[in-house]
Order: structure tokens, then C-alpha cells, then sequence
């Protein structure tokens, strides 16, 4: 029900207006601005610009002599050149204002990459400075349906805690509402879509020629990420840890997507961990 606008809003999660503004934009037509307060929009647009440039920046970092270390804990995980550029994966230096400095000299200031999550805030004796909230971990941008860069979720490359940290909620991106690699998977996924547990495990999919797998983002599945699977697909397989966490997650993800109406599937891959070690050992065929 409801007409093109409120569809675009559902759809795009925008506000009125800027539903309004992409739909003119769409038909090539110009709005007038009088009246209408933009802010929200201009700041969103700001976040997700500083986003873009942040992964350019964590990709580049690959390619020095202090990311080397990343780029092989990629290559001895079994991925290719390719695969590393296709979903843009980076490393955050060990420094704590590497990052910060960077997008400051193009022009980015420190309140909005704070609002991004790039940056954390220190009040240390009536002094405030900024300093990089993703440091010393390879990095996979998470990217929306669109094609804008919305987060991101680092890795450390040792057995320090936490092992993952991930953006929090911005304006741009709300963790229950976000699937990894969906940009891909939405097209030309045969109906189908496999959800797994971790980034590697779905970047070792797509490289395994299996393009229509993603993954909810460190969080149990959420009605909502169910709801935007169903955009795209009218089922769901299941391939989760096998270990007794990943069975129990799997239990509780079923009927998060029946309840949208997926027809859902579990695939067991026992005596395997994951999706990841399955292909290593058994290959794509198996």
C-alpha cells in the first residue's frame, strides 16, 4: 500500500524529503530548496563520504611496508588478489591518529568523523582529542544495497580480546538492519541466498563462485535483516558454525525468517567448523 514516496522512504530508509529528492533526481527534475531544512540529509551525505575515504585509506594501507603482515594474513587464509580488491578489505596501521590525520588533511573534521565512528573522543583534564577507533586490524567495509560504504568491522591479527570491533550505530547504518556482501548477493543469486556466521567465511563463498552469501553483523539474525533478505530472494540456507553456539544460533535464526516468509534450509557441515574450512579441505564441488 501507499504511493511511490512512501516506498522509495521504506525502502531507502530516508526521510520524506530526501525520498522526494532522489525520486527528482531519478526523473531529472530540480526541487525547489525554499523552506526545507537539510541538514540531516547534507550530514549523512558528510558521514558516508568520510566513510568512502576511510576504506580507500584502510585498502591502501595493505600495500605499505607497515601492512604487509595484512595483506599476508589474507593471502594465508587461501584469498587472492582479487578477492582482497573485490570487497575492498583493509588494515588500520598501529597508530593512533593515522587514520585521523589523513581524512583531516582532505577536509574532514573531527566532530563528523567522531558521528561516524572513525574516530573516538578523550576529555582528559578539561582537554579534547581525537584518536582512531579501528588500530592494528584488518578491516571489511560493510557496504548497503547502493554501493555506499555505511561501516566497518576489524579484526584483530592476534589473540588479543576484542577480536572483533565493529562500528557502532551512526547516521548511516543501524546494526540490526545491515547484511554483509548483500551488495553482491542481491543480483543473480538464483533465488537463493546463504547467510553464514562470519565476513571470512562469505568472502570464501563468493571466491568459491558461490556469490549469493552474506552475513548479519555480529549480532543474532534480526527481523529486520530477515526482511531485507526477502527483497531479494524467496529462500534462505542456514550454513553456520557447527559448533554447539553456532547450532543454537541457527535455532533461533529460523524463525526470524519464516516469520518474513523464507523458505529456509540448514545445511550441516559437520565434521567441519565452517563454511571456510569446508572448501579447504573438501573443495567447491563438495
Amino acid at each position: 500500500g501507499g504511493d511511490v514516496i512512501t516506498f522509495v522512504r521504506r525502502m531507502e530508509n530516508l526521510d520524506y524529503m530526501e525520498a522526494v529528492k532522489q525520486l527528482a533526481d531519478r526523473a531529472g527534475m530540480a526541487l525547489p530548496e525554499d523552506g526545507y531544512d537539510d541538514t540531516l540529509a547534507k550530514k549523512r551525505t558528510a558521514v558516508l563520504a568520510a566513510n568512502r575515504a576511510a576504506a580507500k585509506f584502510f585498502h591502501s594501507q595493505l600495500f605499505t611496508d607497515r601492512g604487509r603482515h595484512a595483506l599476508n594474513y589474507f593471502l594465508d587464509r587461501g584469498l587472492t588478489m582479487e578477492t582482497i580488491r573485490h570487497f575492498g578489505l583493509g588494515f588500520a596501521p598501529d597508530d593512533w591518529r593515522a587514520l585521523k590525520n589523513h581524512l583531516n588533511e582532505q577536509g574532514f573534521d573531527d566532530i563528523l568523523l567522531e558521528s561516524a565512528n572513525l574516530l573516538r573522543r578523550s576529555d582528559k583534564n578539561g582537554k579534547v582529542s581525537y584518536y582512531d577507533n579501528f588500530r592494528n586490524r584488518v578491516m571489511f567495509p560493510i557496504i548497503d544495497p547502493r554501493g555506499n560504504v555505511i561501516a566497518f568491522g576489524g579484526r584483530v591479527l592476534d589473540d588479543s580480546k576484542p577480536k572483533y570491533i565493529n562500528t557502532s550505530d551512526t547516521l548511516v547504518y543501524k546494526k540490526s538492519n545491515g547484511v554483509f556482501a548483500l551488495n553482491f548477493a542481491k543480483n543473480g543469486n538464483d533465488g537463493k541466498l546463504i547467510i553464514a556466521e562470519g565476513y571470512m567465511d562469505v568472502i570464501s563463498m563468493h571466491q568459491a563462485g558461490f556469490n549469493n552469501a552474506v552475513a548479519s553483523l555480529g549480532t543474532a539474525l534480526t527481523s529486520l535483516q530477515a526482511g531485507l533478505m526477502k527483497r531479494y530472494t524467496d529462500e534462505v540456507l542456514v550454513i553456520y558454525d557447527s559448533d554447539e553456539a553456532g547450532v543454537k544460533a541457527a535455532l533461533r535464526a529460523i524463525p526470524m525468517l519464516k516469520g518474513v516468509g523464507l523458505t529456509t534450509r540448514v545445511v550441516n557441515l559437520r565434521p567441519y567448523k565452517d563454511p571456510d574450512e569446508f572448501i579447504q579441505h573438501e573443495g567447491c564441488e563438495a
